[in-house]
């Protein structure tokens, strides 16, 4: 005997159970593409955050395995972009790999930054595997106390 899955009758046409449906379908394909990377995702591409201070912006990315050589950081039109390439290790030929889940290649990760900065007074610094970037906000970026007079 075969099984059918129930669904309710629908007699008389309803437009709004279709819409019900198109957003259900979006929210779905939200959730999916604007979720955190994990496992192997997480391990492919720079997990970041950005800070904004009074005077910068500052950008942390985990970096794991990777060398300051092995990085390359720009800015152009107010978007960082931070580049990278974990080199593969040679396997051994004679070796019977049961598991290998260490990922190898290159990685691209491009942020709009919330602020425009000046890109002549960038510092960046590699440290144990975690990319460290001060980007210092521009004058006019920067918070402005205006002084409130009483008449």
């Amino acid at each position: 005997m075969a099984l059918i899955r129930w669904s309710p009758r629908r007699d008389v046409w309803d437009p709004f159970a279709s819409l019900a449906e198109i957003q259900n379908e979006m929210n779905r394909l939200f959730e999916t593409s604007l979720r955190r990377p994990t496992g192997i995702e997480a391990a492919c591409s720079a997990l970041i955050d950005i800070v904004v201070e009074n005077d910068n912006v500052i950008v942390n990315a985990d970096l794991p395995g990777l060398t300051k050589d092995d990085v390359n950081v720009m800015l152009q039109d107010n978007y960082l972009t931070i580049k990278g390439e974990k080199k593969h290790e040679v396997e051994q030929k004679e070796a019977n790999y049961f598991l290998s889940e260490r990922v190898h290649g290159s990685f691209t990760r491009t942020i709009e930054l919330p602020m425009a900065v000046d890109a002549k007074k960038i510092d960046a610094r590699f440290k144990d595997g975690v990319l460290h970037v001060t980007l210092p906000k521009t004058e006019n970026a920067r918070p402005k106390q205006i002084e409130v007079k009483v008449s």
